[in-house]
């Protein structure tokens, strides 16, 4: 049985990490499906936005121990899972997580993975690799700060202690909190309104905030400026200003 599961129809794809048994750990099994079905969602002209959820009690631990213990750096280097983080964070399609419980270590960053996080009133987040003589390793000392500030996220990495949902919120790490259990529905409607918009103005309005958190100012202003002058002669542009002048809902189909 493969330890993500994959939902849903159209345009919403839910990808759901299965294994809650073993607290959702990201071992390489998981990661490689992980980045397998984000993949694919990405690559289907159907799919509009991705829910990427756990266990209605865990969303992710970490990596699996037993595992990292037989890599070295040098063998880390190359290792497919390495690959399979860089395959996540390169996905164009927009990604809404739906977070309860625990998101832990590897959990937290692929939280930082997801544009728009939904996290019930139980939830918790942290990067306690330092507990085990480690450090993050999948941006938890590079994304995390641009999300919560130094202060919050070296609290969060020197001490390994995590912090609440409603914490998270303040710092900007979490996008909404809801009643504990009412994530992935939440979620799934704020996919469902990502959904109903323009595919490709949602695509390069990702990619151009995305770039605000890699570039300098001058060098992000370009990217924004690329992709608001291309999307301007794209066919969904024509038909969202008609359908605004018309007074008539837009429709936006591949």
């Amino acid at each position: 049985m493969s330890p993500v599961r994959v939902t849903g129809e159209a345009a919403i794809r839910h990808v759901v990490l299965d294994h809650p048994e073993r607290r959702n750990q990201l071992d390489h099994a998981t990661m490689q499906a992980l980045a397998d079905a984000l993949e694919a969602a990405d690559a289907d002209p159907a799919v509009r936005c991705v829910v990427v959820a756990g266990h209605a009690t865990v969303f992710a631990a970490g990596a699996d121990l037993h595992e990292m213990a037989a890599l070295d750096g040098p063998a880390l280097a190359v290792h497919p899972r390495t690959r399979a983080w860089q395959r996540i964070f390169a996905i164009g399609v927009p990604l809404v997580a739906a977070v309860e419980g625990p998101a832990l270590g590897g959990g937290c960053e692929l939280v930082q993975a997801c544009d728009v996080v939904i996290a019930g009133a139980g939830a918790t987040f942290g990067q306690p690799e330092i507990g085990v003589g480690w450090l993050p390793g999948a941006g938890g000392t590079q994304r995390l700060p641009r999300s919560v500030g130094k202060a919050t996220a070296m609290q969060l990495v020197l001490t390994g202690q995590p912090m609440t949902a409603e914490r998270a919120l303040a710092a900007g790490l979490v996008s909404e909190v809801v009643p504990a259990g009412e994530a992935l529905a939440r979620a799934t409607a704020v996919a469902e309104r990502i959904a109903t918009l323009a595919p490709g103005a949602v695509r390069r309005a990702k990619a151009a905030v995305l770039a605000a958190f890699e570039t300098p100012l001058a060098q992000g202003l370009e990217v924004e400026r690329g992709h608001f002058q291309a999307q301007a002669s794209s066919a969904e542009r024509a038909e969202g200003i008609a359908a605004f002048l018309e007074r008539r809902r837009a429709r936006f189909d591949r």
